[in-house]
């Protein structure tokens, strides 16, 4: 069976396939953990007309469908990312702000259970951990 395309992913997930659609995808595709600044200098050496409206548009719109994944590290901008739908987790650098992923380190998602829930029922859960990046700790 043949891998499935973009082009098919957004299909899949009922989004009309458009120019810009298909190049955020291909700008997050092993660049993980880009703010929406990132994304659109990646998506204009493919679309160079594509306006900064329309890229926030798009990610906006990839992520309410599940094909990308937003995460905002406090202080930081917005990232994101194609890996969606394991409920791993990141670890941020405290000086330059590096991304990385964490898978979950035990259990099934959510990965972790609160003590209580308030009546919610909880999908997911957001762990990030802080520290310092290995470029950034033999800087200091």
């Amino acid at each position: 069976m043949a891998a499935m395309t973009d082009t098919d992913l957004l299909r899949q997930h009922g989004l009309r396939v458009t120019a810009p659609r298909l190049a955020v995808l291909d700008a997050l595709e092993g660049h993980a953990h880009l703010d929406a600044d990132a994304v659109l200098q990646r998506v204009r050496t493919a679309v160079p007309t594509v306006s900064v409206q329309a890229v926030y548009d798009v990610l906006h719109a990839l992520s309410d469908a599940g094909l990308l994944r937003r995460i905002e590290p406090a202080g930081h901008p917005a990232r994101y990312e194609r890996r969606t739908g394991d409920n791993h987790h990141h670890v941020v650098c405290r000086a330059c702000g590096a991304v990385d992923d964490v898978d979950c380190a035990v259990g099934h998602a959510p990965c972790l259970t609160p003590s209580s829930t308030s009546g919610f029922a909880v999908e997911t859960a957001e762990v990030t951990f802080w520290g310092l990046c290995p470029t950034c700790r033999a800087a200091g």
